[in-house]
């Protein structure tokens, strides 16, 4: 059975054996357009699946939005060169967003997100104002069942995945995407239609910048990756109170800030 966000291609593979025609499995990319009250505000590359997940964790991540309840709706209009997503949105977030895109016309030069100066391109990270102590062995719990809950990733090889974990370490959401920020956008977007329940973030890439400044936007107290992260990622994370680990594999992880939250007690 075919995974969600994935097509089915044809291939040849060559081996010293010879040459094997057939078909294969591949993740599905896209242009996905981000429409705030019919005025477009990015385009992003992405798997079109749980596109409206996608559409709240980016808008609340990017401080477009404060709060799920002022996105209104979301319609997702499918167009020869790729999906536009609809959003309707209230008044007072919309305002800003114009003003914010107001500020960007005409600048060049830095090239991060339209940002015209280091101050405004690097922001400060939100201050995690939330408890929890998670011990290691259930953070290995997670990390040891992730692979087998990313049905993209297995079936085409080129999903990253971040999924929402238990303090016991079990992996309670998983959403995939061939983008890392997008699957962790797509990720915050599930959690925050749901009560809040305490929980970590456990990610397949590696550790950016902006992979801490999203987990923080949240107030989730803690980011475990499989690969490394950044410099930039380490100091932020100390500066917003968030536990960054790193290189989370089987049997092995690497805490770089705030490793209060992680004991020895077993779960």
């Amino acid at each position: 059975m075919a995974a969600a966000g994935s097509d089915k291609v044809s291939r040849v593979i060559w081996e010293d054996s010879g040459i094997v025609e057939g078909t294969d499995w591949v993740a599905t990319e896209t242009a996905v357009a981000l429409v705030y009250n019919g005025i477009s505000h990015v385009v992003m590359m992405a798997t079109p699946h749980n596109l409206e997940d996608f559409a709240l964790g980016f808008s609340l991540s990017e401080g477009i939005l404060n709060s799920p309840k002022q996105l209104l709706d979301c319609e997702e209009i499918v167009t020869d060169q790729g999906i536009e997503l609809a959003l309707s949105i209230t008044a007072e977030p919309f305002a800003a967003l114009k003003e914010r895109r107001r500020n960007l016309v005409g600048r060049t030069g830095c090239g991060l997100c339209g940002a015209e100066s280091l101050e405004q391109a690097i922001t400060k990270p939100n201050k995690i104002d939330t408890e929890l102590t998670v011990s290691h062995k259930a953070l290995q719990r997670a990390i040891a069942g992730l692979g087998g809950e990313q049905q993209l990733q297995q079936q085409t090889g080129a999903a990253h995945g971040a999924a929402w974990c238990s303090p016991e370490g079990e992996i309670r959401i998983l959403r995939e995407d061939v983008g890392r920020h997008n699957a962790l956008d797509k990720l915050l977007g599930a959690i925050s239609k749901q009560e809040q329940q305490p929980g970590f973030v456990l990610v397949t890439s590696r550790a950016s910048y902006e992979m801490v400044a999203k987990t923080a936007s949240a107030n989730i107290p803690i980011l475990a990756a499989v690969s490394a992260p950044t410099s930039l990622a380490i100091e932020l994370a100390g500066q917003s109170g968030l536990t960054l680990v790193g290189f989370s594999r089987t049997g092995r992880h690497v805490v770089y800030t705030n490793g209060h939250r992680l004991t020895d007690v077993k779960k």
